[in-house]
Protein backbone atom coordinates (compact mmCIF):
# COMPACT_ATOMS: atom_id res chain seq x y z
CA UNK A 1 0.00 0.00 0.00
CA UNK A 2 1.31 3.26 -0.97
CA UNK A 3 1.47 5.79 1.52
CA UNK A 4 -1.05 8.43 1.55
CA UNK A 5 2.07 11.39 1.79
CA UNK A 6 3.74 9.94 -0.78
CA UNK A 7 0.71 9.68 -3.61
CA UNK A 8 -0.33 12.78 -2.54
CA UNK A 9 2.97 14.55 -3.02
CA UNK A 10 3.18 12.85 -6.65
CA UNK A 11 -0.15 14.16 -7.79
CA UNK A 12 0.53 17.38 -6.81
CA UNK A 13 4.30 17.37 -7.75
CA UNK A 14 2.65 16.22 -11.50
CA UNK A 15 -0.15 18.97 -10.94
CA UNK A 16 2.53 21.68 -10.39
CA UNK A 17 4.72 20.68 -13.41
CA UNK A 18 1.47 20.42 -15.38
CA UNK A 19 0.57 23.61 -14.78
CA UNK A 20 3.68 25.46 -14.82
CA UNK A 21 4.52 24.24 -18.41
CA UNK A 22 1.08 25.80 -19.41
CA UNK A 23 1.32 28.85 -17.99
CA UNK A 24 4.98 28.89 -18.30
CA UNK A 25 4.48 28.38 -22.14
CA UNK A 26 1.91 31.38 -22.20
CA UNK A 27 3.91 33.63 -19.90
CA UNK A 28 7.21 33.06 -22.39
CA UNK A 29 4.70 33.51 -25.52
CA UNK A 30 3.38 36.71 -24.38
CA UNK A 31 6.78 37.48 -23.16
CA UNK A 32 8.33 36.90 -26.06
CA UNK A 33 5.52 38.89 -27.96
CA UNK A 34 5.95 41.87 -25.52
CA UNK A 35 9.73 41.72 -26.54
CA UNK A 36 8.75 41.96 -30.04
CA UNK A 37 6.16 44.79 -29.87
CA UNK A 38 8.89 46.47 -27.54
CA UNK A 39 11.21 46.77 -29.99
CA UNK A 40 8.56 48.14 -32.87
CA UNK A 41 7.80 50.71 -30.33
CA UNK A 42 11.45 51.56 -30.07
CA UNK A 43 11.52 51.70 -34.01
CA UNK A 44 7.98 53.42 -34.48
CA UNK A 45 9.23 56.29 -32.20
CA UNK A 46 12.02 56.57 -34.48
CA UNK A 47 10.00 57.06 -37.42
CA UNK A 48 7.65 59.76 -35.41
CA UNK A 49 10.71 61.95 -35.95
CA UNK A 50 9.47 62.52 -39.67
CA UNK A 51 8.06 66.03 -39.51
CA UNK A 52 4.75 67.23 -41.42
CA UNK A 53 7.35 68.55 -43.50
CA UNK A 54 8.92 65.50 -44.53
CA UNK A 55 5.63 64.01 -45.13
CA UNK A 56 5.03 66.52 -47.85
CA UNK A 57 8.31 65.71 -49.03
CA UNK A 58 7.36 62.24 -49.76
CA UNK A 59 4.76 62.92 -51.69
CA UNK A 60 5.87 65.96 -54.23
CA UNK A 61 7.23 64.76 -57.38
CA UNK A 62 10.67 65.60 -57.92
CA UNK A 63 10.52 67.64 -54.09
CA UNK A 64 14.18 67.97 -53.13
CA UNK A 65 14.95 64.92 -50.58
CA UNK A 66 18.14 66.02 -49.33
CA UNK A 67 16.21 66.48 -45.91
CA UNK A 68 14.81 63.15 -45.65
CA UNK A 69 18.20 61.94 -46.47
CA UNK A 70 19.85 64.16 -43.28
CA UNK A 71 16.53 62.03 -41.29
CA UNK A 72 17.88 59.05 -42.45
CA UNK A 73 21.36 59.79 -41.43
CA UNK A 74 19.65 60.08 -37.83
CA UNK A 75 18.01 56.59 -38.32
CA UNK A 76 21.01 54.81 -39.32
CA UNK A 77 22.55 55.79 -35.89
CA UNK A 78 20.04 54.69 -34.50
CA UNK A 79 20.56 50.81 -35.12
CA UNK A 80 18.97 50.78 -38.29
CA UNK A 81 20.80 49.17 -40.74
CA UNK A 82 18.44 49.82 -43.62
CA UNK A 83 16.29 52.89 -44.14
CA UNK A 84 13.03 53.41 -46.89
CA UNK A 85 10.61 55.61 -47.26
CA UNK A 86 7.38 54.62 -49.31
CA UNK A 87 4.97 57.42 -50.69
CA UNK A 88 1.11 57.12 -50.45
CA UNK A 89 0.69 55.32 -53.81
CA UNK A 90 3.27 52.66 -51.82
CA UNK A 91 6.31 54.13 -54.03
CA UNK A 92 9.81 53.69 -52.95
CA UNK A 93 10.94 57.33 -52.21
CA UNK A 94 13.87 57.06 -50.63
CA UNK A 95 16.40 53.80 -49.57
CA UNK A 96 19.80 53.72 -47.70
CA UNK A 97 21.69 51.14 -46.10
CA UNK A 98 24.25 50.17 -44.30
CA UNK A 99 27.19 48.66 -46.17
CA UNK A 100 28.45 46.67 -43.34
CA UNK A 101 24.85 44.80 -43.63
CA UNK A 102 25.16 44.18 -46.97
CA UNK A 103 23.76 40.80 -46.49
CA UNK A 104 20.61 41.87 -44.51
CA UNK A 105 19.43 43.89 -48.08
CA UNK A 106 19.92 41.16 -50.07
CA UNK A 107 17.93 38.98 -47.44
CA UNK A 108 14.82 41.41 -47.93
CA UNK A 109 15.58 41.67 -51.72
CA UNK A 110 15.13 37.89 -52.14
CA UNK A 111 12.18 37.65 -49.86
CA UNK A 112 9.74 41.22 -51.04
CA UNK A 113 6.38 41.79 -49.39
CA UNK A 114 3.68 44.23 -49.74
CA UNK A 115 3.06 46.96 -47.72
CA UNK A 116 0.23 46.88 -45.53
CA UNK A 117 -3.48 48.34 -46.42
CA UNK A 118 -4.95 48.04 -42.89
CA UNK A 119 -2.85 51.46 -41.49
CA UNK A 120 -1.11 49.04 -38.61
CA UNK A 121 2.34 48.94 -38.12
CA UNK A 122 3.77 45.53 -38.97
CA UNK A 123 7.02 43.57 -38.26
CA UNK A 124 9.28 40.33 -38.87
CA UNK A 125 11.88 38.84 -36.81
CA UNK A 126 14.83 37.08 -38.39
CA UNK A 127 18.15 36.31 -38.14
CA UNK A 128 21.21 37.15 -40.10
CA UNK A 129 23.92 34.95 -38.96
CA UNK A 130 24.03 35.46 -35.52
CA UNK A 131 22.32 39.29 -35.88
CA UNK A 132 19.03 39.16 -34.70
CA UNK A 133 17.17 41.61 -36.63
CA UNK A 134 13.81 43.38 -37.17
CA UNK A 135 12.15 44.80 -39.91
CA UNK A 136 9.13 47.21 -39.48
CA UNK A 137 6.85 48.85 -41.50
CA UNK A 138 5.02 51.92 -39.94
CA UNK A 139 1.98 53.87 -41.74
CA UNK A 140 3.19 57.36 -41.61
CA UNK A 141 -0.02 59.63 -40.76
CA UNK A 142 -1.15 63.46 -40.82
CA UNK A 143 -2.52 64.62 -38.08
CA UNK A 144 -5.64 64.07 -39.37
CA UNK A 145 -5.20 60.52 -39.82
CA UNK A 146 -4.55 59.85 -43.07
CA UNK A 147 -1.95 57.70 -44.56
CA UNK A 148 0.91 59.74 -46.26
CA UNK A 149 3.76 57.26 -46.64
CA UNK A 150 5.34 54.64 -45.00
CA UNK A 151 8.35 53.94 -43.65
CA UNK A 152 10.36 50.85 -43.61
CA UNK A 153 13.08 49.96 -41.23
CA UNK A 154 15.43 46.80 -40.70
CA UNK A 155 16.79 47.66 -36.73
CA UNK A 156 19.48 45.34 -35.43
CA UNK A 157 18.65 44.76 -32.01
CA UNK A 158 21.78 45.63 -30.11
CA UNK A 159 22.84 43.23 -27.34
CA UNK A 160 23.00 44.89 -24.06
CA UNK A 161 18.72 45.56 -24.77
CA UNK A 162 17.57 42.30 -25.91
CA UNK A 163 19.31 41.12 -22.96
CA UNK A 164 17.51 43.68 -20.57
CA UNK A 165 14.24 42.36 -22.02
CA UNK A 166 15.10 38.65 -21.77
CA UNK A 167 16.33 39.11 -18.52
CA UNK A 168 12.77 40.81 -17.83
CA UNK A 169 11.16 37.78 -19.22
CA UNK A 170 12.60 35.20 -16.73
CA UNK A 171 12.00 37.13 -13.77
CA UNK A 172 8.51 37.13 -14.79
CA UNK A 173 8.95 33.33 -15.92
CA UNK A 174 10.32 32.64 -12.58
CA UNK A 175 8.41 34.53 -10.65
CA UNK A 176 5.15 32.65 -12.34
CA UNK A 177 6.87 29.04 -11.62
CA UNK A 178 7.57 30.16 -7.59
CA UNK A 179 3.78 31.72 -7.42
CA UNK A 180 2.60 28.27 -8.98
CA UNK A 181 4.59 26.99 -6.40
CA UNK A 182 3.87 28.14 -3.20
CA UNK A 183 0.09 27.67 -4.25
CA UNK A 184 0.84 24.17 -3.91
CA UNK A 185 2.44 23.86 -0.91
CA UNK A 186 -0.20 25.46 0.74
CA UNK A 187 -2.96 23.50 -0.75
CA UNK A 188 -0.87 20.23 0.23
CA UNK A 189 -2.01 20.28 4.19
CA UNK A 190 -5.69 21.55 3.10
CA UNK A 191 -6.08 18.35 0.68
CA UNK A 192 -4.79 16.03 3.00
CA UNK A 193 -6.73 17.12 5.70
CA UNK A 194 -9.76 16.77 3.46
CA UNK A 195 -7.86 13.28 2.19
CA UNK A 196 -7.91 11.99 6.04
CA UNK A 197 -11.85 13.14 6.12
CA UNK A 198 -12.73 11.13 3.33
CA UNK A 199 -10.32 8.18 4.22
CA UNK A 200 -11.84 8.21 7.98
CA UNK A 201 -15.51 8.15 6.16
CA UNK A 202 -14.22 6.02 3.97
CA UNK A 203 -13.18 3.50 6.62
CA UNK A 204 -16.59 3.93 9.09
CA UNK A 205 -18.48 3.02 5.72
CA UNK A 206 -16.26 -0.26 5.25
CA UNK A 207 -16.49 -0.95 8.61
CA UNK A 208 -20.14 -0.71 9.16
CA UNK A 209 -20.31 -3.00 6.06
CA UNK A 210 -18.16 -5.94 7.51
CA UNK A 211 -20.22 -5.38 9.92
CA UNK A 212 -23.22 -6.02 7.96
CA UNK A 213 -22.07 -8.90 6.37
CA UNK A 214 -21.05 -10.78 9.72
CA UNK A 215 -24.41 -9.73 11.52
CA UNK A 216 -25.82 -11.28 8.55
CA UNK A 217 -23.77 -14.09 8.07
CA UNK A 218 -23.78 -14.96 11.62
CA UNK A 219 -27.83 -14.56 12.04
CA UNK A 220 -27.79 -17.21 9.14
CA UNK A 221 -25.39 -19.21 10.87
CA UNK A 222 -27.51 -19.66 14.34
CA UNK A 223 -30.38 -20.10 12.13
CA UNK A 224 -29.00 -23.28 10.63
CA UNK A 225 -28.33 -24.65 14.58
CA UNK A 226 -24.44 -23.63 14.07
CA UNK A 227 -22.70 -21.07 15.38
CA UNK A 228 -20.77 -17.49 14.22
CA UNK A 229 -17.25 -19.50 14.76
CA UNK A 230 -18.29 -21.55 11.17
CA UNK A 231 -18.20 -19.01 9.23
CA UNK A 232 -15.02 -17.57 11.04
CA UNK A 233 -12.95 -21.02 10.20
CA UNK A 234 -13.98 -21.48 7.00
CA UNK A 235 -13.29 -17.40 6.31
CA UNK A 236 -9.93 -18.40 7.69
CA UNK A 237 -9.42 -22.14 5.92
CA UNK A 238 -10.55 -19.90 2.34
CA UNK A 239 -8.10 -17.43 3.06
CA UNK A 240 -5.07 -19.87 4.18
CA UNK A 241 -5.78 -21.99 0.88
CA UNK A 242 -5.82 -18.40 -1.61
CA UNK A 243 -2.69 -17.88 0.15
CA UNK A 244 -1.44 -21.04 -1.03
CA UNK A 245 -2.58 -20.57 -4.28
CA UNK A 246 -1.01 -16.84 -5.01
CA UNK A 247 -4.77 -15.69 -5.27
CA UNK A 248 -4.36 -11.90 -5.54
CA UNK A 249 -5.28 -9.51 -2.39
CA UNK A 250 -8.28 -7.84 -4.09
CA UNK A 251 -9.71 -11.49 -4.17
CA UNK A 252 -9.33 -12.66 -1.09
CA UNK A 253 -11.11 -9.77 0.28
CA UNK A 254 -14.07 -11.27 -2.00
CA UNK A 255 -13.66 -14.35 -0.91
CA UNK A 256 -13.35 -13.40 2.66
CA UNK A 257 -17.19 -12.08 1.98
CA UNK A 258 -18.38 -15.17 0.10
CA UNK A 259 -17.04 -17.38 3.29
CA UNK A 260 -19.87 -15.24 5.09
CA UNK A 261 -22.23 -15.10 2.78
CA UNK A 262 -22.16 -18.16 1.85
CA UNK A 263 -25.75 -19.50 3.16
CA UNK A 264 -27.50 -16.30 2.71
CA UNK A 265 -30.27 -17.65 0.65
CA UNK A 266 -31.00 -19.85 3.47
CA UNK A 267 -33.42 -17.15 5.39
CA UNK A 268 -36.09 -17.67 3.18
CA UNK A 269 -35.70 -21.71 3.21
CA UNK A 270 -38.89 -22.60 5.95
CA UNK A 271 -37.22 -24.30 9.23
CA UNK A 272 -38.89 -27.52 8.70
CA UNK A 273 -36.50 -28.20 5.91
CA UNK A 274 -33.52 -26.40 7.00
CA UNK A 275 -33.30 -27.99 10.44
CA UNK A 276 -34.96 -31.34 9.77
CA UNK A 277 -32.58 -33.78 11.37
CA UNK A 278 -32.98 -36.57 9.12
CA UNK A 279 -31.83 -36.92 5.52
CA UNK A 280 -33.56 -34.43 3.28
CA UNK A 281 -36.46 -36.60 0.53
CA UNK A 282 -35.86 -35.40 -3.04
CA UNK A 283 -38.76 -32.41 -2.92
CA UNK A 284 -37.41 -30.89 0.44
CA UNK A 285 -33.84 -31.35 -1.15
CA UNK A 286 -35.07 -29.48 -4.68
CA UNK A 287 -36.41 -26.83 -1.98
CA UNK A 288 -32.95 -26.42 -0.15
CA UNK A 289 -31.03 -25.93 -3.21
CA UNK A 290 -33.32 -23.00 -3.87
CA UNK A 291 -31.27 -21.14 -1.18
CA UNK A 292 -28.35 -20.40 -3.75
CA UNK A 293 -30.69 -18.47 -6.16
CA UNK A 294 -32.59 -16.49 -3.18
CA UNK A 295 -28.55 -15.27 -2.07
CA UNK A 296 -27.77 -14.10 -5.05
CA UNK A 297 -30.94 -12.42 -5.62
CA UNK A 298 -30.00 -10.64 -2.18
CA UNK A 299 -26.56 -10.07 -3.25
CA UNK A 300 -28.23 -7.80 -5.87
CA UNK A 301 -29.77 -5.38 -3.83
CA UNK A 302 -26.15 -3.82 -2.78
CA UNK A 303 -23.23 -3.31 -4.64
CA UNK A 304 -20.77 -3.85 -2.15
CA UNK A 305 -22.10 -7.54 -1.36
CA UNK A 306 -22.04 -8.51 -5.08
CA UNK A 307 -18.51 -9.08 -4.44
CA UNK A 308 -19.18 -12.60 -2.44
CA UNK A 309 -21.42 -13.24 -5.31
CA UNK A 310 -18.87 -15.90 -7.01
CA UNK A 311 -18.77 -18.31 -3.69
CA UNK A 312 -22.79 -17.38 -3.03
CA UNK A 313 -23.32 -18.49 -6.52
CA UNK A 314 -21.36 -21.27 -7.35
CA UNK A 315 -20.03 -23.20 -3.96
CA UNK A 316 -22.81 -26.12 -5.08
CA UNK A 317 -21.32 -26.53 -7.89
CA UNK A 318 -18.94 -29.65 -8.33
CA UNK A 319 -15.29 -29.93 -10.41
CA UNK A 320 -16.88 -32.91 -13.16
CA UNK A 321 -20.09 -31.07 -13.63
CA UNK A 322 -22.66 -32.70 -11.28
CA UNK A 323 -23.21 -29.56 -8.76
CA UNK A 324 -26.22 -27.18 -8.84
CA UNK A 325 -27.82 -24.69 -9.67
CA UNK A 326 -25.89 -24.18 -13.54
CA UNK A 327 -23.81 -27.66 -13.59
CA UNK A 328 -20.22 -25.91 -14.13
CA UNK A 329 -17.54 -27.87 -14.55
CA UNK A 330 -13.86 -27.76 -14.07
CA UNK A 331 -12.51 -24.26 -14.62
CA UNK A 332 -15.50 -23.08 -15.07
CA UNK A 333 -16.59 -22.72 -12.01
CA UNK A 334 -14.78 -19.28 -10.41
CA UNK A 335 -11.48 -19.93 -8.41
CA UNK A 336 -13.10 -18.67 -4.79
CA UNK A 337 -16.02 -20.87 -5.53
CA UNK A 338 -13.39 -24.14 -5.72
CA UNK A 339 -11.63 -23.12 -2.98
CA UNK A 340 -14.93 -22.53 -0.64
CA UNK A 341 -16.06 -25.88 -1.50
CA UNK A 342 -13.58 -27.49 -0.41
CA UNK A 343 -13.25 -25.74 3.31
CA UNK A 344 -16.49 -25.67 3.09
CA UNK A 345 -17.20 -29.48 3.42
CA UNK A 346 -14.09 -30.04 5.41
CA UNK A 347 -15.36 -27.76 8.22
CA UNK A 348 -18.79 -28.94 8.23
CA UNK A 349 -17.41 -32.87 8.78
CA UNK A 350 -14.79 -31.78 11.34
CA UNK A 351 -18.12 -29.53 13.30
CA UNK A 352 -20.54 -31.15 15.92
CA UNK A 353 -23.74 -30.66 14.31
CA UNK A 354 -27.05 -31.37 16.20
CA UNK A 355 -27.52 -34.57 13.95
CA UNK A 356 -23.80 -35.82 13.67
CA UNK A 357 -20.24 -35.79 15.92
CA UNK A 358 -17.73 -34.46 14.41
CA UNK A 359 -15.13 -35.96 11.70
CA UNK A 360 -11.64 -37.14 13.07
CA UNK A 361 -9.19 -35.26 11.42
CA UNK A 362 -7.74 -38.11 9.24
CA UNK A 363 -11.54 -38.93 8.42
CA UNK A 364 -12.34 -36.52 7.17
CA UNK A 365 -9.81 -35.79 4.90
CA UNK A 366 -10.33 -39.10 3.32
CA UNK A 367 -13.21 -38.13 2.56
CA UNK A 368 -11.75 -34.72 0.96
CA UNK A 369 -9.35 -36.59 -1.30
CA UNK A 370 -11.73 -39.27 -1.81
CA UNK A 371 -13.96 -36.59 -3.77
CA UNK A 372 -10.76 -35.35 -5.69
CA UNK A 373 -12.06 -34.65 -9.53
CA UNK A 374 -15.31 -35.35 -8.81
CA UNK A 375 -16.63 -32.55 -6.52
CA UNK A 376 -12.94 -30.59 -5.88
CA UNK A 377 -10.55 -29.74 -8.15
CA UNK A 378 -7.19 -31.81 -7.64
CA UNK A 379 -4.97 -28.93 -7.76
CA UNK A 380 -6.62 -27.17 -5.20
CA UNK A 381 -7.05 -30.22 -2.59
CA UNK A 382 -3.16 -31.01 -3.26
CA UNK A 383 -2.41 -27.79 -1.64
CA UNK A 384 -5.28 -28.14 1.10
CA UNK A 385 -3.72 -31.61 2.21
CA UNK A 386 -0.21 -29.65 2.15
CA UNK A 387 -1.24 -26.91 4.68
CA UNK A 388 -4.49 -28.30 6.72
CA UNK A 389 -3.30 -29.97 9.77
CA UNK A 390 -1.14 -27.84 11.70
CA UNK A 391 -3.99 -24.99 11.18
CA UNK A 392 -6.62 -27.34 11.89
CA UNK A 393 -5.20 -28.33 15.26
CA UNK A 394 -4.54 -24.50 15.93
CA UNK A 395 -8.09 -23.47 15.39
CA UNK A 396 -9.59 -26.76 17.23
CA UNK A 397 -7.68 -25.62 20.30
CA UNK A 398 -8.43 -21.71 20.00
CA UNK A 399 -11.60 -19.99 21.81
CA UNK A 400 -14.34 -18.76 19.57
CA UNK A 401 -12.66 -15.59 20.81
CA UNK A 402 -9.25 -16.40 19.64
CA UNK A 403 -10.69 -17.18 16.29
CA UNK A 404 -12.45 -13.83 15.61
CA UNK A 405 -9.33 -12.39 16.44
CA UNK A 406 -7.52 -14.13 13.79
CA UNK A 407 -10.06 -13.72 11.21
CA UNK A 408 -9.81 -9.88 12.35
CA UNK A 409 -6.57 -9.73 11.21
CA UNK A 410 -7.16 -11.18 8.27
CA UNK A 411 -10.00 -8.83 7.52
CA UNK A 412 -7.48 -5.76 8.42
CA UNK A 413 -5.14 -6.86 6.00
CA UNK A 414 -7.09 -8.17 2.90
CA UNK A 415 -10.47 -5.67 3.48
CA UNK A 416 -9.47 -2.90 5.22
CA UNK A 417 -5.55 -1.77 4.19
CA UNK A 418 -6.32 -3.47 0.99
CA UNK A 419 -9.31 -0.94 0.35
CA UNK A 420 -7.06 2.02 1.76
CA UNK A 421 -4.43 1.17 -1.04
CA UNK A 422 -6.94 1.05 -4.41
Amino acid sequence: MLNIHHILLRRLLFSWLLISLSIGGAVTYYGLAKIDDRLVDIATAESAKVSAAGLALINTPSANISPLEHLTSDFMRAHFVVVRFYDRERRKVLEEGNPAFAQIEQRLERHPHILPFDGKRHYERFLVGDQEVLQVVVPLEKPIGATSGFFEGVFVVDAQTLARLRQELAISLLTTLLAVLLTTLVLYPVILALNRDVIRFSHDLLKSNIELMEVLGSAIAKRDSDTSAHNYRVSIYAVKLAEADGMGAGAIRDLIGGAFLHDVGKIGISDAILLKPARLDEREFSTMRTHVALGVDILAKSNWLQRARDVVEFHHEKFDGSGYLKGLKGEEIPLAARIFAIVDVFDALTSRRPYKEPFPFPEAMAIIKGQVGSHFDPRLVALFDGMIEPLFHQLSEATDREIEQMLRALIQRYVVDNSKGR
